[in-house]
C-alpha cells in the first residue's frame, strides 16, 4: 500500500479536490484512509459518561486511498511511488523501501 499513517497525502479528486492534510489511520482491507481535517460527517452522539453533553460532532470518515496522492518530503510535491530493495550482502538484510518518482529521494515511514 503506498499511503502509510502520518504520510502527508494530497487529495486528488472529490469534493476536498487540492487539499492536504495527514494520515491518521489506514484500513488496508478497505483500502481507505482517514486524513485529519478532511471529508469531515457530522455525527449525533448520545449522551455519554465520556460526553456528558453528547450533541452533533463533526469527524473525519474514511476516504479511498486511490483519491490520496503521498506528498514527497523531500520535493514538497505530490508524487507516485515506486518501490525499490535497499542494498545487501543477504536477502534477510535488505529491505523495501518507497521512493519517489519525481525526484528518486527514499520516503521514510511517519516523516
Amino acid at each position: 500500500m503506498h499511503i502509510r499513517k502520518d504520510d502527508q497525502v494530497m487529495v486528488i479528486s472529490g469534493d476536498e479536490r487540492g487539499r492536504k492534510g495527514r494520515v491518521l489511520k489506514v484500513f488496508p482491507a478497505k483500502n481507505r484512509a482517514i486524513v485529519e481535517g478532511l471529508n469531515l460527517i457530522k455525527r449525533h452522539m448520545r449522551p455519554t459518561q465520556a460526553n456528558p453533553q453528547g450533541g452533533i460532532v463533526e469527524k473525519e470518515a474514511p476516504m479511498h486511498i486511490s483519491n490520496l496522492m503521498l506528498i514527497c518530503p523531500k520535493c514538497n510535491q505530490p508524487t507516485r511511488v515506486s518501490y525499490q530493495f535497499t542494498s545487501g550482502d543477504e536477502k534477510k538484510s535488505r529491505r523495501k523501501v518507497r521512493t519517489c518518482k519525481k525526484c528518486g529521494e527514499m520516503i521514510v515511514s511517519g516523516s
